[in-house]
């Protein structure tokens, strides 16, 4: 009995080999090639390349050829042979036509992979951009982080968008100057390989911040040349960028360096006299047990002066012009040094392991004056915001993947942690950056988040179903420098979020999707321990009906229905050092997205974004939501690839709104063109971009502010503004090697 057991144990393990192949695809520099479609059309099955490009087809065996098509690759007809088949795919013009819808949650990300291709990014701006819908404005000389505009959110500067880098996050948690900061100047643009985006609180994966949705940005483990460009424009502006690629062809490992210099003094009446420098290297190895691993290293630091908002009355009055300054000591500092792991193991054919370990450095100085002589009628109210930490931490997740006869299952388990430790967080107020008057707030502080959740897939048929829960703990500690006697108050919290999601594919070209989640950010702790641990992270419910369509070849189609509502919380305001409640919030809205292909080299993309945002509590009329925007659109024309040459021309519009609660101060909107054209004869790339096309006056950012100038017996409210780029061109040089 026990041999005929062997031999029949024997006979199904090769029953199953001769009905599957399992294969890995690369490109020709030896990178694996993550969302190929492999398809054997004799058995009518398919597969997907998983993050380290390894796929399993069903039903496959020697002598069958699979149909393998991967974005910006040429599509080859592959002869099965043996298994555990390498595939190499080459690079080729992008073509609209060979896109697949895949049965996944993160499908959408096909848009941004799109504009990715066809319109490459060549600023930090720009980088954030690519989440269709989302808008950004700059208010501090060019070096504080942007603040952003997604799905009736003013987000300040990151508190309900989680953003990471290579699963190292961005997102500050009790910063000096605002929950959930997120600076993203240290990325270099050029080295950006993947954007993966999400809308609403549907990923298991993501926590803290993911409410209004998530940007996670994958930095290129190869460069294919090395280069180095040197950029030059109006208003001073210098902009030199390196990429050296120091191992050259190796199919195993790679290693580069990039570096990033800019100078500009800006439009002001008072220059900004900004400077930043930028410094990663990156070394990647494929291992022999189909596994990757890389380590990146990075220094960031920035410096500059800033003219700030400005009150209309004064330019209304002729007294300044919109470039002009009340208080142009305001500016500041910062700098950050990271260092990240990377690991993805294969574990069998079903099976892999992806984590990450970080380490972070981070200081930040910042002076700023929204209120004049509001306050201190002889000094002025000028404050300084002052953060000093270190942050840690790892992220792991185990992959799975299961099939049976009916239907197919993958599991991913995960687990982390993430730990900040700040020195003497200070809100000060100040005179000149060099004289503290008086300290606001002055302490150190440690959180803590440990988490780990469940994310499953089961598939049956064209039906996708995602249940998935997650679960995050946190510990806040802070010790107040101002106190007399010495103290750590402290306060901790579990938050549980369970996700729902259901994805049906009708093909390749149709997908309709529901999904459903709860998600959450976390509080400052100064708010926390102020508030003795109540509503300090508010919860958000969110649901979107949605779907992505092709209805022809060339033409990619998205839409969404969306719903999100978040609990009622208290906030701490940087800026003045207090606790204030921010009441329960309801954002409805529509998305539309469409990508075109023309021809070859011709490609159009456009979105439109409509949102309905209103706080519950409030009556009828004064229930706005300060700053939330209710109509974006943004549009491009870009060609590529064509005798040499490639640009585009892009417009984004937002609309006015209001700037209070009962819309009796008006944020104006706007519409800006950008343009750009390069030309590139063998290893030298000529370029010239336009920011602003049309010389339009716009305001990049607007508050409702109350302030005082010396010379006023009484304080106003209205729009403070720092107004937007004017016509700007800029002209750029590439040299690849």
């Amino acid at each position: 009995m026990r041999y005929i057991t062997i031999l029949l144990t024997f006979c199904f393990v090769s029953f199953m080999n001769g009905q599957h192949h399992n294969g890995k695809i690369i490109d020709a520099y030896g990178n694996p090639i993550d969302h190929a479609y492999i398809v054997n059309e004799s058995t009518n099955t398919h597969a997907h390349t998983n993050e380290l490009g390894v796929f399993t087809i069903d039903k496959t065996e020697s002598n069958q050829s699979l149909k393998i098509t991967a974005l910006g690759y040429k599509r080859i007809n592959f002869l099965v042979e043996s298994n555990n088949s390498i595939i190499v795919l080459n690079d080729d013009i992008f073509r609209l036509n060979e896109i697949v819808i895949q049965p996944k949650l993160d499908a959408m990300n096909i848009v941004s992979k799109i504009d990715l291709e066809t319109t490459p990014v060549n600023s930090s701006q720009e980088i954030l951009r690519k989440v269709p819908g989302l808008f950004i404005g700059q208010h501090a000389g060019g070096g504080k982080a942007e603040q952003i505009f997604l799905r009736g959110f003013d987000i300040d500067h990151g508190t309900d968008i989680a953003i990471n880098v290579d699963g190292m996050p961005v997102n500050m948690v009790s910063h000096a100057h605002g929950q959930g900061y997120a600076d993203l100047h240290f990325v270099i643009p050029e080295t950006v390989d993947k954007i993966d985006f999400g809308k609403g609180p549907y990923t298991a994966g993501k926590g803290d911040f993911a409410t209004a949705g998530y940007v996670a940005f994958q930095t290129k483990d190869k460069i294919e040349k090395s280069s180095i460009s040197v950029e030059a424009g109006q208003f001073s502006t210098l902009r030199t960028v390196a990429l050296l690629d120091l191992l050259g062809k190796n199919d195993k490992q790679s290693a580069y360096i990039a570096s990033e210099y800019i100078l500009t003094d800006g439009p002001f009446d008072s220059p900004q006299n900004f400077n930043r420098v930028n410094l990663l290297g990156k070394y990647s190895a494929l291992l022999n047990d189909n596994s990757k691993f890389s380590i990146t290293a990075s220094h960031f630091s920035s410096k500059w002066d800033a003219s700030g908002q400005i009150p209309q009355r004064l330019v209304d009055a002729g007294l300044i012009s919109r470039f002009g300054a009340v208080d142009d000591t305001e500016g500041g500092k910062t700098s950050r040094t990271n260092i990240n792991a990377v690991l993805s193991k294969s574990i069998d054919e079903n099976t892999f392991v992806k984590a990450n370990a970080y380490y972070s450095k981070y200081d930040f100085e910042l002076y700023s004056n929204f209120t004049f002589f509001l306050n201190d009628p002889l000094n002025g109210d000028q404050i300084k915001q002052k953060d000093n930490r270190s942050i840690y931490g790892m992220n792991a997740e185990l992959n799975k993947s299961l099939k049976t006869n009916d239907w197919d299952v993958l599991l991913q388990v995960g687990v982390g942690f993430r730990s900040d430790a700040t020195v003497d967080t200070e809100l000060s107020h100040t005179l000149n950056r060099t004289t503290v008057l008086d300290n606001i707030k002055l302490g150190d502080i440690d959180q803590t988040n440990g988490f780990s959740y469940v994310n499953s897939e089961f598939k049956f048929g064209k039906l996708m179903i995602n249940p998935a829960i997650r679960i995050d703990y946190f510990k806040f500690n802070y010790q107040d420098k101002l106190q007399d006697g010495y103290k750590t108050q402290t306060e901790t919290e579990v938050k549980l979020s369970p996700k729902l999601n259901f994805i049906y594919s009708q093909s390749n070209d149709l997908q309709f999707y529901l999904k459903s989640g709860i998600g959450f950010h976390s509080n400052d702790t100064r708010v926390v321990v102020e508030n003795n641990g109540k509503e300090i992270l508010p919860t958000a419910i969110g649901a979107d009906l949605g779907t992505i369509w092709k209805p022809f070849p060339k033409l990619l189609i998205n839409s969404a229905l969306w719903y999100l509502y978040l609990q009622q919380e208290f906030i701490y305001v940087g800026d003045a050092g207090i606790i204030e409640p921010s009441g329960k919030t309801r954002r409805m809205g529509v998305d539309l997205g469409l990508r075109y292909q023309l021809n070859d080299y011709i490609y159009f993309d456009a979105d439109a974004n409509y949102t309905y945002a209103r706080s519950i509590d409030e009556v009828k009329g004064e229930d706005y939501i300060p700053l939330a925007p209710d109509f974006t659109t943004t549009a491009g024309l870009s060609f590529q690839k064509w005798k040499g040459f490639s640009g585009g021309l892009r417009y984004r519009i937002l609309k006015s709104r209001p700037a209070n609660e009962d819309n009796s101060i008006v944020a104006k909107g706007y519409a800006i063109a950008d343009f750009n054209i390069n030309y590139k004869i063998k290893n030298v790339t000529f370029g010239i971009s336009v920011e602003n096309l049309f010389d339009t006056e716009w305001n990049e950012t607007q508050f409702a502010t109350e302030s005082r100038l010396q010379n006023e017996v009484a304080s106003v409210e209205e729009i403070h503004f720092t107004p937007g780029t004017p016509f700007f061109m800029k002209g750029k040089v590439t040299y690849t090697f």
